[in-house]
């Protein structure tokens, strides 16, 4: 491909043909504000905060969809374009809720950082009638305010073009214009799979998770209670970013020391049931393949993903893992085994987990989640809820030490902490099924096929004789490709792994929020993949079935994986919904 030559702000630039006047001049070093800009996903120059002047234009041209030329002149920052972008944001202004003192977003706003940059105050410039929308809250996992609302439509763009889901849109026309459901419906009543990438693309503070806080706080001061805590994989990869540390930095330490600070009666981790996890699976796996059962068998950690399932491919449930997500597996764990060995009433156990994902919210409260009659996880909150409450709590988290998990259900390997990356689960149960099946020590444990940040990815391996093939897809509309080819009898291989969001659980929609300046032109999810498996290579375990604590638990309490009872404890069911 050929570079164009143009000049910006009169500097000679050199970008590749078919480049944007915005991408032409970040490569520049040269910023141009945007707002509802979203790389491949929402580029339809409506927000106008982009516009630059062009030597023989007749009007301000959109930097955002605007190809470059050659010979070009472009102006970025005139008086006249200046003032334009100022007066675009008081009318945004004018019909918003400027409550930004209570407000979520608060400090990460991208409407309040422009503002701040373009000197424009709290003054009614456009006083005028203005729209009042009541919250939207009928969502297990979130609240939408279309008070706070800009109509950028990067929360549509998000569910229809990655997700493909759909059910959130722009209604009515003119100054009535907002985004909602069809028929007026709240969002709980359609088939939103409460993956919460709407709240990540939000700009403002329109979309936010439903925050429960306050309740573990509740459950921590309550003498009655026995709180424990878990954390997933992909929290220690993000969570240092709401402390200003450098994107794809692993906080594991830090958390650990921060959760014990808080309160919490033990600290443990997610990747102790993410090892679990791949027992049962890699077991699951095992026994479709020489049994004859169902195939490609379908990973079941991913609670966004598998509502989708529900919803828009009812009729291959059967494809499913019957195992419970490692969050629900640490529960269940919890309330049997943990409360058993040593003496806790199940009933007193308050579990709670700090998770990446707001659908995480939803699944604690599905049905067959509740090993000990009592729900397997009690409360869920995001990577985000937990930055909060350690603010709260009055804790310096960057001057922290590192400290470790406590035992048993804080011991893990390797092929735990990768599930937060796409391609991790298909790699973690590979690890275990191969010397299952071979009866042989892997010496190369990296299975680099499966890795990567593509929507899509296949890998063939020969096993003890057999040609095991496997595909991984992060993202829904990766996801919709491989079910079709399932659903039409096409998918020619053993096992898929599947998760809801684009790079896998780095990238959930509860993980910390990305500036658009930083997501449409930094690769996010690789650099907090990274974390992940470079904490995967510094383990001493780095196979699920060498836990120690994985392998005192089967011995002592369940037996042997796939037994009668650790069905029981650690395997679910599915159920068919409808698309409303």
């Amino acid at each position: 491909m050929s570079n164009i030559n143009l000049k910006i702000n009169n500097i000679p630039v050199s970008a590749p043909e078919g480049s944007t006047i915005l991408e032409a001049a970040r490569a520049a070093g040269i910023k141009i504000p945007t707002l509802c800009y979203l790389k491949e996903i929402n580029e339809i120059g409506a927000c106008r905060m982009c516009v630059v002047e062009v030597k023989g234009a007749r009007n301000l041209v959109a930097a955002c969809v605007h190809p470059i030329a050659e010979g070009m002149e472009v102006l970025t920052n005139t008086d006249k374009l200046i003032k334009s972008r100022k007066r675009t944001l008081e009318l945004l202004l004018s019909n918003h809720d400027k409550k930004c003192l209570s407000c979520v977003r608060s400090g990460n706003c991208e409407l309040q950082a422009l503002c701040l940059e373009y000197g424009v105050e709290d003054e009614d410039y456009f006083k005028g009638e203005e729209q009042h929308f009541e919250l939207d809250t009928s969502a297990p996992h979130m609240v939408r305010d279309n008070n706070k609302c800009i109509l950028c439509r990067r929360c549509s763009a998000v569910c229809e073009k990655v997700q493909t889901v759909s059910v959130i849109g722009p209604n009515n026309r003119g100054f009535q214009t907002e985004i909602g459901c069809a028929f007026d419906m709240g969002l709980g009543e359609t088939a939103c799979v409460n993956c919460g990438q709407c709240i990540a693309a939000c700009p403002t503070g329109a979309l936010y998770e439903k925050d429960f806080t306050d309740d573990v706080l509740a459950a921590i001061n309550d003498p009655e209670k026995y709180v424990v805590v878990q954390t997933a994989p992909a929290v220690r990869a993000a969570l240092g970013e709401e402390f200003g540390m450098p994107m794809g930095t692993d906080v594991e330490g830090k958390m650990a020391a921060a959760l014990r600070r808080i309160g919490f009666d033990k600290v443990f981790d997610t990747n102790f049931s993410a090892d679990l996890t791949i027992m049962e699976e890699a077991n699951e796996l095992i026994e479709r393949i020489q049994g004859g059962g169902v195939l490609p068998m379908i990973t079941s950690c991913s609670p966004g993903w598998i509502k989708y399932c529900e919803h828009y491919y009812p009729d291959q449930l059967e494809h499913l893992s019957s195992c419970k997500s490692p969050q629900q597996m640490f529960g269940a764990v919890t309330k049997t085994y943990f409360a058993q060995k040593f003496g806790i009433d199940p009933k007193t156990i308050v579990c709670v987990s700090v998770m990446p994902c707001t659908a995480k919210k939803f699944e604690i409260k599905r049905d067959d989640q509740d090993a000990a009659g009592v729900p397997d996880v009690d409360i869920s909150i995001t990577t985000r809820e937990l930055a909060r409450l350690i603010k709260k709590c009055g804790i310096d988290f960057t001057a922290l030490p590192d400290e470790g998990f406590d035992d048993p259900l804080g011991e893990s390997t390797g092929a735990g902490v990768i599930f937060g990356a796409t391609g991790g689960v298909m790699e973690a149960a590979l690890r275990t099924a191969v010397e299952t099946i071979t009866g042989e020590e892997l010496k190369d444990l990296d299975f680099v096929d499966v890795r990567g940040t593509a929507g899509i990815k296949e890998a063939k391996y020969t096993v003890g004789g057999l040609d095991v093939k496997v595909a991984v897809a992060s993202g829904l509309n990766n996801a919709k490709v491989l079910m079709d080819k399932v659903r039409a009898g096409e998918a020619d291989y053993q096992f898929i792994e599947i998760m809801c969001c684009e790079g896998g659980c780095v990238n959930g929609g509860g993980q910390p929020r990305v500036h658009a300046d930083v997501r449409n032109f930094e690769d996010v999810k690789a650099l907090r993949a990274k974390a992940l498996y470079d904490n995967d290579a510094k383990k001493q375990y780095r196979k699920s079935h060498d836990n120690p604590s994985i392998k005192e638990l089967y011995e002592n309490y369940l037996g042997k994986p796939g037994s009668e009872k650790a069905h029981h404890i650690l395997h679910t069911t599915y159920v068919k919904r409808s698309i409303n």
